[in-house]
């Protein structure tokens, strides 16, 4: 397995540490959207209304009244895998922006529709703010869900990886304003999960996540893609780690991440033929 792009992660940019810490020990604050992505209208059944939708299974809170986090599915799951996406922007990134830097990634997107991929995409607040029609057409694809990765890409607890650390008395507000641009920006297939930026997280992180009642998602392999440029190594590193029921963490951030749909498109072909079917995390959750 090839290690050496997991260690590209620990410097520079809003990806800093995010979905880089196989083991988490335990955010950032508040612009036109510079690429356009074609919307997918969600199918509907022939009706007046919409058709009625399931809410997406959580996991009740652990000993203490805890957040409860969710690493994998089963050991025993069939040949399944969820691919996750973190949209990663910060507020003080809003000039890099402007000049041009990409932090959507719309290729991506446009090769798991073409792949017919599933995936969940965890989008900071300054993200959907910054690309709300690129939220929207993500949103409304049933494709994919959209879950929450904060506002600010601040560490929710420290050390993590230099990020700059909020108090755990901002951490609902946080959230909060994170499904609220979501939402704004008309997406609809918003779950209640949480990942915690740089994947950092302690007891008193999750005790004050709890009055959300999300469920933290974490994952069990890390695709190593963040500041990487050798998409072979990205790929080889997730087919090493793949197992049945695995949950991987990828990017959707073309500045910090810019070979992650090379990576996909050389990884999604070998499992299908190891017999894998792609699933979102609601439904790795729900078994």
């Amino acid at each position: 397995m090839t290690t050496a792009t997991v260690l590209g992660a620990v410097l520079g940019g809003g990806l800093v540490g995010c979905g880089n810490a196989e083991v988490p020990r335990s955010a950032r604050p508040a612009a036109a959207d510079s690429a356009s992505a074609a919307a997918h209208a969600p199918v509907r059944t022939p009706s007046s209304a919409p058709p009625a939708t399931k809410r997406p299974p959580t996991l009740a809170p652990g000993p203490d009244g805890l957040t409860s986090v969710f690493k994998r599915g089963p050991q025993n799951a069939e040949k399944v895998v969820a691919f996750t996406f973190d949209a990663d922007m910060t507020a003080d990134e809003g000039p890099r922006a402007a000049a041009g830097e990409h932090f959507d990634n719309p290729e991506l997107i446009a090769l798991l529709r073409r792949l017919k991929v599933p995936a969940t995409v965890f989008m900071t607040g300054r993200w959907a703010e910054e690309y709300p029609s690129q939220a929207r057409s993500i949103g409304t694809d049933p494709l994919f869900e959209i879950g929450n990765h904060s506002y600010s890409h601040y560490a929710f607890t420290s050390p993590c990886y230099g990020l700059p650390t909020m108090g755990t008395d901002e951490i609902r507000g946080e959230v909060e304003r994170t499904f609220g641009a979501i939402r704004k920006t008309g997406a609809r297939n918003v779950v209640p999960y949480f990942r915690f930026p740089g994947g950092c997280y302690d007891n008193a992180s999750l005790r004050a996540l709890a009055p959300e009642k999300v469920t933290a998602v974490q994952w069990d392999v890390v695709s190593g893609d963040a500041f990487a440029t050798n998409a072979e190594a990205v790929a080889e590193q997730v087919l090493d780690g793949v197992k049945p029921g695995s949950l991987v963490v990828m990017h959707c951030t073309r500045s910090a991440a810019p070979v992650t749909d090379q990576a996909v498109g050389r990884v999604v072909p070998e499992l299908r033929k190891r017999g894998y079917r792609f699933v979102k995390v609601s439904e790795l959750m729900a078994g």
